[in-house]
């Protein structure tokens, strides 16, 4: 009976070279690129074997200690040491906790990075055992760097980028995730003091009905909703509505028309919020007119944004204000783009402005903007500046922790870790956020006919 024949290395898998390796290539997990140096690979060998010097090093200089301390974030406090020659207390050097955390995590990736490189040794040591069993003659060093400029040309390209990505993007967000199941708040802030870890303590705290947290936490989740669908339905249904009466047929001047509603844009939009603030003061321009024209007493004043109510319609105004013209714009380069036969059949079969509206236009522009939909959503969920530079979260209560009543999430994370120090509640809150956004995005997105049908249009 034939043996069975080993997968050609094109299809290598770790499970496949493990099991159909000799014992060079088994012991390729131990001693990197030995397989490669028996088999005459001298090249891969030293860059495998100089790997695992380099991780070995590392952990014997700094890796252990890294993880050992890792596991109780510190025990050692900074304290004070009377120093009797000086005559003066002087501080005595302690453990940081966020940087024992910090230097775990990057422990951790370099651990991971390392068993890769050696699941890549069984590979490499695999793919040399079944050329050389074939008979090939198995590439040179020089041969392997050459490959990097024609056939492995994109894995030269994203090495950086993805290196990048892993160190300033992916540790930064696995410690900040960590930080939720940790007590780093106002009252241990390293080096001063430690803190440790405490499980689900703080997302019980935040998720828990009748809690501190709680109260403020599903109210301000319940007016990020309200104000992420708000904010994203009127600026699209009216930016849509404003492109189709300035591109109709009988409206003349259309350039004139797009340029007016268009130049709002140029100015940026943190400088016609903080204008919006000023006029809408107290003691702002629309009070004043207000005065001049008898509608409120000489020393009366209208608070726009001292309500709860008015605060939130005012925002949710002014932010129509500023994003129409985006939609505007975005809706006219695809109105222009719907196939006249659509419309000329439905001419044709008698339908009505309305119905050639919710039968044609509206479901072809749902099709291509599904996508700017739901990051628009997500931008709004996110939307920092509208909040923070019109009423900064107020007015005030006392019924919430931190936060104010149009506080939303992102503003209210803020005030926790920029103000109050409580990281770790804010950890909490960052998460919540991206379950959220994330669960939206995907399940909306799905379910569009831009995913569904994304070949052509379909009425």
């Amino acid at each position: 009976m034939d043996k069975k024949k080993p997968k050609k290395s094109g299809s290598l898998g770790i499970a496949v070279a493990w099991r159909n390796g000799d014992t060079q290539t088994r012991l390729s997990l131990l001693i990197l690129g030995l397989g490669s140096l028996v088999r005459g690979q001298i090249g891969r060998f030293v860059i495998f074997i100089a790997i695992q010097v380099c991780y070995i090093t590392y952990m014997a200089l700094y890796g252990v200690h890294s993880l050992a301390s890792f596991v109780t974030l510190g025990t050692v406090e900074q304290g004070e040491v009377y120093n009797e020659k000086l005559g003066i207390f002087e501080y005595s050097i302690g453990d940081n906790s966020m940087l024992i955390l910090l230097y775990g995590v990057i422990t951790i990736m370099i651990t991971l990075g390392y068993i890769c490189f050696m699941m890549g040794s069984v590979r490499c040591a695999y793919s040399a055992q079944t050329g050389a069993g074939a008979g090939k003659k198995l590439p040179t060093l020089r041969e392997d760097l050459a490959t990097l400029l024609d056939s492995n040309l994109h894995k030269l390209l994203l090495t950086w980028p993805i290196l990048g990505i892993l160190f300033f993007t992916i540790i930064p967000i696995i410690f900040m995730i960590l930080i939720a199941f940790t007590s780093y708040d106002r009252s241990h802030q390293p080096p001063g003091n430690l803190f440790g870890w405490v499980g689900l303590e703080n997302f019980n705290a935040m998720f828990t009905a009748g809690g501190q947290f709680s109260s403020t936490f599903w109210p301000v989740l319940g007016w990020t909703l309200i104000w992420a669908v708000c904010a994203t339905s009127s600026c699209y249904i009216l930016g849509m509505l404003l492109a189709i009466v300035i591109n109709r047929k009988g409206t003349r001047l259309k350039g004139f028309w797009r340029f007016n509603f268009v130049l709002s844009i140029a100015m940026p939009s943190f400088v016609s919020l903080l204008t919006m603030r000023t006029v809408f003061a107290n003691n702002g321009a629309y009070n004043i007119l207000l005065r001049a024209i008898g509608m409120l007493a000489p020393s009366e004043t209208f608070s726009y944004f001292g309500d709860a109510l008015t605060a939130k319609l005012m925002v949710i105004l002014i932010n129509i204000w500023i994003g129409v013209p985006f939609t505007m714009l975005t809706t006219t380069g695809i109105l222009q783009n719907i196939p006249a036969e659509l419309y000329e059949a439905a001419q044709v079969d008698g339908a009505k402005p309305a119905r050639t509206f919710f039968s044609i236009t509206l479901p072809y522009m749902l099709f291509v903007t599904t996508p700017y939909l739901i990051t628009t959503f997500v931008g709004n969920i996110n939307n920092f500046n509208v909040i923070f530079l019109l009423t900064g979260g107020g007015p005030d209560t006392l019924d919430y922790h931190v936060a104010g009543r149009t506080d939303l999430l992102v503003t209210w994370l803020y005030k926790l870790t920029i103000v109050n120090k409580d990281y770790n509640l804010g950890s909490v809150i960052g998460i919540a956020v991206f379950i959220l956004m994330a669960t939206f995005s995907l399940m909306a997105y799905r379910r569009s006919g831009a995913y569904k049908n994304e070949e052509e249009f379909q009425k």
